[in-house]
């Protein structure tokens, strides 16, 4: 019989052959039914259905998944056991120099392998100001410190201007300055939503354990991994909460070398903060 292309053709001739009587499909080759296993479920009368005869492997065998959907999961499910890993090992710090130490010996982010050091903040624990970035740049991986680079220098004269720095003594003008990321991405890419993930523990313990006055975002990572949200240029300049402290999202100074314009926004912000602390004061 020559083949079919129309549709319509098909569907008349498929209703023809149910109409005479055809219910089952002849395969090309014939089957030895003789040869088949006879292992088959049969309806009893104590459970009513064939299900509950089935063999325990063909029971406990689940659904094939597709590959790509497997791999979804295993990832995922990865995910989900290094960011329970890391949320002990954040709790069980006490201070800071634990800290440090169990996000040293951390092995479950990537990251931490094409590194050269770890970052874990720089400036005075008893600031009233504590500065989240997003990761180390290649200046901070080789010398181990947050913002020591381009960025880092701007980022200092930016809070010079109103009388704060990582150097004073004096906590009433001291900074603090950590990341969200505490290993250098491969060529500063953004950090992936599962790394910021498991690294999350222990910035929540870092600022637990600072208890700052104030908290300065700098720039999209860390907005999204303390408010879980993003679009740094239209939420910068905003007062919000973030594990109970009050939080102000800012532009950050590398996008001021590329939008030099912008920078009168980041001293708006600046003029903030001082006003801040002076009715905290």
């Amino acid at each position: 019989m020559d083949s079919v292309t129309d549709p319509s053709t098909a569907l008349a001739l498929l209703e023809w052959q149910v109409e005479l009587g055809a219910d089952e499909a002849i395969c090309d080759a014939p089957i030895d039914r003789y040869a088949l296993p006879m292992d088959v479920p049969r309806m009893t009368a104590q459970t009513g259905s064939a299900k509950a005869n089935l063999p325990a492997t063909a029971k406990a065998a689940p659904p094939a998944l597709p590959e790509t959907l497997t791999k979804d999961a295993a990832t995922a499910l990865a995910i989900a056991q290094a960011i329970d890993v890391a949320r002990h090992a954040a709790a069980a710090a006490s201070d800071l120099g634990s800290l440090a130490a169990a996000m040293a010996a951390y092995e479950h982010c990537e990251l931490k392998r094409g590194a050269r050091n770890l970052v874990f903040a720089d400036g005075n624990p008893a600031a009233r100001v504590m500065i989240i970035g997003e990761a180390p740049g290649r200046d901070e991986d080789q010398e181990g410190r947050p913002f020591v680079g381009k960025a880092g220098q701007l980022l200092d004269r930016m809070f010079a201007a109103i009388g704060l720095s990582r150097t004073s003594p004096d906590p009433q003008t001291a900074l603090y300055i950590t990341n969200v990321m505490p290993w250098r991405p491969p060529s500063n890419r953004t950090p992936e939503p599962g790394e910021i993930a498991m690294m999350l523990p222990f910035l929540l313990r870092h600022i637990a354990l600072i208890g700052p006055d104030v908290i300065v975002l700098m720039g999209n990572t860390p907005c999204q991994a303390l408010l879980g949200q993003g679009g740094i240029t239209r939420i910068r300049g905003q007062w919000t909460m973030a594990q109970g402290f009050p939080t102000l999202p800012m532009l950050h100074p590398a996008y001021l070398f590329r939008q030099p314009l912008a920078k009168r926004e980041s001293w708006a912000d600046l003029l903030a903060i001082q006003a801040h602390l002076k009715g905290q004061g």
